[in-house]
């Protein structure tokens, strides 16, 4: 039984189209339907039902099908593990970080933390801060940078920095020195509000500005690299950690207003840890000393 006439098989399985199969493997459609026969003839079994020109997974195909895919999930492992063997790797590390701290904290400090690696191959999941503690707690990730503290007693959870709140808008033209002073009550009642791109903050906030702010318009945007993208398109104003939008702020793409409406909050960031390692605590000790020096 043949490595391909497996692989051949999930993907048709999947489509359900033989053509379709064929785009994706990058090969003829004959060819798709030579390794789904000879896949066939070796278990001694039909995997398909085909019907005027339709094909759908007969009671064998889809009994067959998850064990295909684990001996295909297994081969492809087992050669990504001998290609990175290959390039110098001899070790495996998972980091999960939210993709609000993928934009800031992770390119920046994760470029050092390979140098003193070369041996380590780094895997990157971006998943939501709602997630990290789960996937930390089932051994899925070694370590998690996360906009949440760890509710679980069994995980720790180490805060790595303290992040203000910004209030920001699109450029409106005018400079600092000649432009006209700027109501930020009136700036939030005629944009919109972009919303909920930050797992902690949101609540609150929005009960503080609904008694500040007649008429206040709020759009739900989950990313905060969209959110930026919509501010600088003058497309509304939000509230961003300072982090996410210090380059901004410097290259003049969006501003800040003066808030006065009310104190703004600070958010923090979290090392999110179940089994500390040599090179856990290193990576928790690197990371502390690149933001408190």
């Amino acid at each position: 039984m043949e490595y391909q006439w497996l692989k051949t098989f999930c993907i048709a399985a999947e489509t359900l189209n033989f053509r379709k199969a064929s785009e994706k493997l990058v090969m003829s459609q004959p060819s798709v339907t030579v390794h789904i026969r000879l896949l066939e003839e070796h278990l001694g079994t039909t995997l398909f039902d085909r019907q005027n020109n339709r094909v759908s997974l007969s009671d064998a195909g889809r009994f067959f099908l998850p064990e295909a895919q684990q001996i295909v999930n297994s081969i492809e492992n087992s050669v990504n593990k001998v290609f990175a063997f290959t390039q110098g790797y001899r070790r495996n590390w998972t980091i999960a970080i939210s993709p609000l701290m993928a934009e800031t904290i992770l390119p920046h400090f994760l470029r050092s933390f390979m140098k003193l690696h070369p041996d380590l191959e780094i895997n990157i999941r971006v998943e939501e801060s709602y997630m990290i503690e789960e996937l930390v707690e089932a051994g899925e990730v070694n370590i998690g940078i996360s906009a949440l503290d760890a509710k679980q007693k069994n995980i720790e959870s180490i805060s790595i920095y303290e992040d203000p709140i910004l209030f920001v808008m699109p450029v409106d033209g005018y400079d600092e020195e000649s432009g006209p002073p700027i109501d930020v009550k009136e700036i939030l009642q005629r944009n919109y509000l972009f919303t909920h791109h930050h797992p902690v903050f949101w609540d609150d906030l929005l009960f503080k500005l609904h008694k500040q702010v007649v008429g206040l318009r709020t759009m739900k945007v989950t990313q905060a690299h969209i959110t930026k993208r919509f501010i600088q398109d003058g497309l509304g104003v939000s509230f961003l950690p300072h982090s996410i939008v210090r380059r901004e702020l410097i290259e003049g793409k969006i501003m800040q207003p003066h808030f006065d409406l009310f104190e703004l909050p600070s958010v923090s960031t979290f090392i999110i840890v179940k089994k500390k390692g040599a090179l856990e605590e290193e990576f928790i000790n690197q990371i502390s000393k690149y933001f408190f020096g």
